[in-house]
This record gives C-alpha cells, structure tokens and sequence, in this order.
C-alpha cells in the first residue's frame, strides 16, 4: 500500500465549510451588527462550525484509520501475505472496511447541523422580539 486515497467526498465539505466560516469571521463586523440579518449570519456560522467537527472528525478518522492499516504491509506491495496479516491487522482492516458511519457523516452531519442552527436563529429571533418588546414598553411609560 504505497498510496493513502484521500477521503474527497468528506474534504470538499470541510474546505466549503471552513471557507465560509473564513469568510464570515473577515465580514464579521458587517455580518454581526445589529439588523434583520444578523441571527442568520450566526446560525449560518453555528451550523458551518458543527458541520466543520462532524464531518472533518470523519475526515481525519478515515486517513488515520488508513495509516494505521497501511503500517501492516511489511514489504509494501499493496497487498497483505500471509506472514502480514495478525489480529492487529484484522482489525485495522475492519476499521477502514466498517466505513458507513463516516461515509454517511456528510448527511448525518447536515441534519444534525440544521437543526442546532434553526434552534439557535430561533432562539435569538425570540430573544430579540423580547428586548424589542421591553424596550417599546420603556419608551411608552
């Protein structure tokens, strides 16, 4: 095993994610001042940032995973002979074949990041109707 593919399918969303977490931490100023569009700048960022340690964990579990497995291939023609494979290696070769969970880690990880960015939009859209409210009253007194 001279090679180690890369896990593309999981880097071209955590480099999407990581760009527009860039892009809203240069702007933040602009994104995060006070207006209508300020709480969907934050849940936008909160879901990039979750979707970010989702998806990258997966990222990185499956290249190490392959490192760990590619340590076992002694004479390093790409295949395991019989003097290679050892319980060690049985396992290191069912943790890079057992790959679902991090496969998936793209869809998993966009509900999950969803709904915690909805929870927090929501949240701040009620926090800001309250303060709103307060402050519409104190004005009237």
């Amino acid at each position: 095993m001279n090679e180690i593919s890369l896990p593309y399918h999981l880097l071209i969303p955590s480099l999407i994610s990581i760009l527009i977490l860039v892009f809203t931490v240069v702007n933040r100023k602009i994104l995060f001042k006070q207006g209508k569009w300020k709480w969907f700048w934050i849940s936008v960022t909160v879901f990039c940032g979750i979707y970010l340690l989702i998806v990258g964990e997966a990222a990185y579990l499956d290249i190490s995973y392959k490192l760990a497995l590619q340590k076992f291939d002694l004479n390093e023609d790409g295949f395991f002979t019989q003097d290679e494979i050892t319980t060690e290696q049985k396992e290191a070769m069912r943790m890079v074949i057992t790959d679902t969970g991090r496969n998936f880690s793209i869809i998993t990880g966009l509900i999950f990041s969803c709904i915690i960015a909805l929870f927090v939009f929501a949240c701040g859209k009620i926090m800001e109707y309250i303060n709103f409210k307060i402050i519409k009253t104190k004005r009237y007194k």
